[in-house]
């Protein structure tokens, strides 16, 4: 039977209740999941790098679970661009590589799309992602894991025909609101109402459904992006794709 705090803690991290969740668990008693959950906040609110890595750090490194986090860190700090150290690009492929050889089904498949994630959005290396991002989907889907699928073809989306595309975005949006995962489902609004036209009524209605959501979660690169897009429509001439661009958008 699952302990009550490892149940709530997985419960709130759902809903996006971050700090609500690690204050639920003994870092001692659950020291993976507490990890886990630290590296979300720090990936959604952009805040909490240091306890995030203070807690990656206690696992045996060579774990399955220490790699695969160990590899998002450095990944997410090339992404934001937030204390990024010179040896973060091969910090990253080397814990997805480590990550993609465990005995765990599940943990494979992650590997391989967060690597798969590191080619398109750092290197820009879409002939070298859509094979792993087609791995990780075949491992989803099979399994009957929506929420692991939600985030695959959220990747993948932006590499069909705008059909197929929107689509794709439709489907991850809905798997995540059928699980309750309410930070994803907010990111999800998000990437779809980028990806539909202006003046599009849809695109409007999923402005004004997310932004509150972003807002009470404090999810810091959907924040910048909506500053950044107010600032835009103030200053003529000004750009109106976010600061963090559309890389950041397409991350969770």
């Amino acid at each position: 039977m699952i302990a009550d705090d490892t149940y709530i803690a997985r419960r709130l991290l759902l809903l996006g209740e971050w700090d609500a969740a690690l204050a639920a668990l003994d870092p001692d008693a659950e020291p993976e999941l507490y990890a886990e959950i630290a590296v979300e906040r720090w990936f959604f609110r952009i805040e909490g790098h240091e306890e995030a890595e203070k807690a990656v750090a206690v696992l045996d490194p060579a774990s399955p679970t220490a790699q695969l986090l160990t590899g998002r860190l450095a990944y997410s700090r090339l992404l934001f661009g937030r204390g990024t150290r010179a040896d973060d690009r091969a910090v990253a492929e080397a814990g997805y590589r480590a990550a993609a050889r465990s005995d765990d089904e599940k943990t494979r498949g992650w590997a391989e799309y967060h690597w798969a994630v590191l080619l398109d959005n750092i290197d820009a290396d879409p002939a070298g992602a859509l094979p792993r991002y087609e791995t990780a989907l075949e491992i989803a889907t099979r399994t009957g894991d929506g929420y692991f699928e939600s985030y695959i073809i959220r990747h993948l989306a932006p590499h069909k025909q705008p059909a197929e595309r929107l689509a794709m975005l439709r489907r991850s949006l809905h798997l995540r609101a059928a699980l309750g995962a309410r930070p994803q489902t907010i990111a999800a609004q998000a990437l779809l109402a980028e990806n539909l036209p202006e003046g599009d009524p849809e695109r409007a209605e999923l402005t004004r459904t997310f932004r509150p959501g972003a807002r009470e979660l404090r999810i810091g690169w959907l924040l910048q992006e909506q500053g950044a897009q107010e600032q835009g429509a103030q200053d003529q001439g000004a750009p109106q794709q976010g600061a963090l661009g559309q890389g950041v958008l397409e991350e969770s």
